[in-house]
This record gives structure tokens, C-alpha cells and sequence, in this order.
């Protein structure tokens, strides 16, 4: 901590997120995480994402939902109508004052509320200002999809991912990643960004498509349509390329287990206890297993359905890669996530504390940490507003 009180990586940098939902808040939540001073702006109604999740706030006038809790921790609260001329006055005032600035709206909203990246830059030259949208901003490239809203599904299916996922019929991922994986690619924009500004007094716009996102990722498409005219298909819980490398049933639930090489296959034999398998030619090879996939995942499945989780992990004990399948319960009770403070039980308004995850990136020198939990609606306006006067001054 400094000598102001301000700690963590990003400390002295401040950052007015007026997003909602998943992708936006979740994105200042990671530079919150790191010592960021983050002003959530919140329209009177307060951000969509109060209202999702498992549980409320018993004051209506401040419902609390869990994605909520989630993704707006280590922020401040401020209401402003941007449809007053003083909504606007103060949006103007604290983006005069900001170093980021996050949103998330359709393409055109901020530009048609008097808020555009020209507006503020113009008068806050080294302001960073991100946006995260369906199918990006026209300022980087117009899509043909431009003027239509997205969700984390449509992420999803139109980036790529999803055609590969499931069995016979493509099967979205349970995880947000529409949402998420654009949320973690702006923070990692807009901190270039922001380093670029610290040496030359100039801030930028950051585009985020969340549909470009998810497609950054689908490295397999590219590559077997590029070079083998192929299209991937969905290929289950088992890998097209390597063998055995997928998910396994066990006599209490299910396990990864991965050994697509010969040393690690040697390791699996012996803990099957089929030594004959090392000498048998439809296995002697990386290549050979993957022509007969799928005997020898038969044959890795018949050995695993016979032991529990417990048992399988002792047997193998490190040798290769391996793991058990974990749900909600074995993340909140497994031994890993106590040590690595990826369980934070924070208070909650009107309701019992909730367990959040933790800080995933861990820093050395400057760590981040969870200070306070998220804000209720417009907790903050008052002393915010005191601060702008005093710089007004």
C-alpha cells in the first residue's frame, strides 16, 4: 500500500466502467482486482445484471443478484440519468478526471448520448476508452452485423466454438466464454493502452468484438480449414488429434486423462497393469493410436469405470496428466482453491456471505486483492459527487 492509501499494480489509475452485464463489468472487476479505482455508472433502474441470480437484496430498491455480486466487487456506485443535462454534466466531469473508461452498449448509443471516444478524447486526451460490443465498432472495420445486439451465446455459435463442442449436435459451453473471453482480452487492451498513454500523454479507442474473441480462440478451425479444406465437427469429450486425451467415466463420476505420448502411455499401461498393450502395434505409436481410437479408449474406459476418482488419482499419482471432473462442491472443498485464495467469502446485503472466486493472477510485488464487496445502487453518488466538487475547486 502507498502512502495515500492506494495499493496493487494499478493504483492511482481510475476508471469509469458504465457497462452491464457479464462482459463489461467483469473487465473492470479484473483491473478493480489490481488496485483501479472503479466507478460503476448506473442508470436509475441500475445495472441489468442486479437482477440475475440466486439471490436479492430484501430492500427492492437495491435487488442484488449474484452475477451481480460476481463481476462489480471492489467498485463504487454512482446513479446518473445520461438523459439530465446534469446526468450528463457529471459523466463529462468524471471522464475529464478518468484514465479508462468501459462500456459496453449497442454500436452508436454513447455516440448519440454526446459521450463518443471523439468527444472525450477531445477533452481528455490520454483517456482510454474501451468498448465492447457484439460485433465490434465500425471505427475498426464495419460488420454487416454492426447494428444487431448480442448475448454470450451468440459469442458463441458465431465465433466458432460452438460447432465443435457436444456429440451428434453442437452444445454451447456451460461457462459464460461468449462474455467472458472478451472481458479478459479489454482488460488486456485497454492496459497496453494504458501504458502506451503514460509515455505519450495519448489515450486510444479499444474495440472488442465478442464474436472476434471467441474466434481468436478456435485455433483448430482456422488451421484444418486452411491447410486441409476441413470443418470441423463436434467431437464430444475425446480429442480428434491425440489418444487417450479426454474424459473418462469412473465408478463415481467422470475424469480427464491424458496420455497421448509414449512415455505417457507407458505410465498408463503400468497403472492398468497391460504391459501387453506396449508391445501391440496398434498402440506403439502416437500415430497408431489415433487410427484406433476408438478400441483404446474402450479399453482406458473399461480400467476407470472400475475405480473411484480417489482411487484412480492415487494409482496414478502425478505419473501423467490427470484429474477428476470437479463440480461446484469439489471446488469449494478441494484442498488447491483454499491454497490458492480462489474462494473469497464476501458479505452480501440482506443476505448471508457468498463465496466468489478469487484473484486468478497472482503478483509478486503487487498483488491484488478483494477490498469490499459489490456496491449497492448509487452507494457511492454522495461522496463521488464530494470529490468532484473538490477538484472543481
Amino acid at each position: 500500500m502507498t502512502s495515500d492509501g492506494t495499493w496493487g499494480a494499478l493504483a492511482g489509475v481510475q476508471v469509469l466502467d458504465l457497462s452491464q452485464a457479464l462482459s463489461g463489468p467483469l473487465c473492470a472487476q479484473m483491473l478493480a482486482d489490481h488496485g483501479a479505482d472503479v466507478i460503476k455508472v448506473e442508470p436509475p433502474g441500475g445495472d441489468m445484471g442486479r437482477q440475475i441470480g440466486g439471490y436479492r437484496d430484501n430492500d427492492s430498491e437495491h435487488a442484488y443478484g449474484a452475477l451481480f455480486a460476481n463481476c462489480n466487487r471492489n467498485k463504487r456506485s454512482i446513479v446518473l440519468d445520461l438523459k439530465s443535462a446534469e446526468g450528463k454534466a457529471t459523466l463529462l466531469a468524471l471522464a475529464d478526471q478518468a484514465d479508462i473508461l468501459i462500456e459496453n452498449f449497442r454500436a452508436g448509443v454513447m455516440d448519440r448520448l454526446g459521450f463518443s471516444y471523439e468527444v472525450l478524447s477531445a477533452r481528455n486526451p490520454k483517456l482510454v476508452y474501451a468498448a465492447i460490443r457484439g460485433f465490434g465498432d465500425p471505427r475498426s472495420g464495419k460488420s454487416p452485423y454492426v447494428e444487431r445486439p448480442a448475448f454470450d451465446l451468440v459469442a458463441q455459435a458465431m465465433g466458432g466454438i460452438v460447432s465443435t463442442t457436444g456429440t451428434d449436435a453442437p452444445v454451447p459451453i456451460g461457462a459464460p466464454w461468449g462474455d467472458s473471453v472478451p472481458a479478459v482480452m479489454t482488460a488486456y487492451g485497454v492496459v497496453l493502452a494504458l501504458l502506451t498513454a503514460r509515455t505519450t500523454g495519448k489515450g486510444q479507442f479499444v474495440d472488442v468484438s465478442m464474436v472476434d474473441a471467441i474466434a481468436s480462440l478456435c485455433h483448430e478451425q482456422f488451421q484444418a480449414y486452411s491447410t486441409a479444406n476441413k470443418v470441423p465437427q463436434p467431437q464430444g469429450s475425446r480429442n480428434r488429434h491425440l489418444v487417450p486425451f479426454g474424459i473418462f467415466r469412473a465408478s463415481d463420476g467422470f475424469v480427464a486423462v491424458c496420455a497421448p505420448h509414449r512415455p505417457q502411455w507407458i505410465e498408463l499401461c503400468r497403472v492398468m497393469q497391460r504391459p501387453d498393450l506396449l508391445d501391440d502395434a496398434r498402440f506403439a505409436t502416437d500415430a497408431a493410436r489415433r487410427s484406433n481410437a476408438t478400441e483404446i479408449e474402450a479399453i482406458v474406459e473399461a480400467f476407470t469405470c472400475l475405480h473411484t476418482r480417489k482411487q484412480l488419482d492415487g494409482m496414478i499419482d502425478g505419473s501423467f496428466p490427470f484429474g477428476p471432473v470437479f463440480d461446484a462442491h469439489d471446488i469449494m472443498t478441494d484442498e488447491h482453491f483454499s491454497a490458492r485464495e480462489m474462494r473469497i467469502s464476501l458479505e452480501q446485503p440482506g443476505t448471508e456471505p457468498v463465496i466468489v472466486p478469487g484473484i486468478p493472477v497472482k503478483l509478486s510485488q503487487t498483488p491484488g486483492r478483494v477490498e469490499r464487496r459489490a456496491p449497492r445502487l448509487g452507494e457511492h453518488t454522495d461522496a463521488i459527487l464530494r470529490e468532484l466538487r473538490a477538484q472543481a475547486k
